[in-house]
């Protein structure tokens, strides 16, 4: 959040930003039209009752007679969820702090994929896999947007 109780996001890229000033109900959609839009099992989703872009726009699909999506049309990221007559929703591992927005409730679990319901039981890596991990990543370089706005990016 932001000193005036607003929260930042935007894309992976950092082509499009946004603030938000007021939350609504945060969830889970397992439905497939989302499944595809997120390339993922589920999209969380988080209603912005007052969203501003402070950097670009997003482009727009028409995913149905009633739900028009934004993402950046340059990294790709997905950002929005419109659908008519009801507002906007926005995905919320692009808030800069995702934590803020827990979900409280899933929906389109008629198409849920079944291994998602034990993905919290799966383990992690072996500390010698781990580390070996590690020393594949140490001098990764990230072009990624950073979590917070910036006057200029790239920087």
């Amino acid at each position: 959040m932001t000193a005036a109780g607003s929260a930042t996001g935007g894309c992976q890229c950092g082509a499009v930003r946004y603030e938000v000033r007021a939350f609504g109900r945060a969830s889970i959609c397992h439905c497939r039209m989302c499944q595809k839009a997120f390339g993922n099992a589920f999209a969380p989703l988080v209603t912005a009752k007052s969203i501003k872009f402070t950097r670009g726009a997003p482009k727009q699909f028409k995913s149905s007679s009633k739900v028009r999506r934004g993402f950046c049309g340059t990294c790709g990221t997905p950002l929005t969820y419109e659908f008519e007559d009801f507002g906007t929703e926005i995905a919320i591992c692009t808030l800069d702090d995702p934590s803020i927005a827990a979900p409280v409730l899933q929906v389109g679990l008629e198409s849920r994929i079944p291994w998602c319901e034990g993905l919290d039981k799966l383990p992690s890596r072996e500390p010698a896999e781990a580390a070996q991990a590690e020393a594949l990543f140490k001098d990764l370089v990230s072009y990624q947007h950073p979590d917070h706005d910036t006057e200029n990016w790239p920087a």
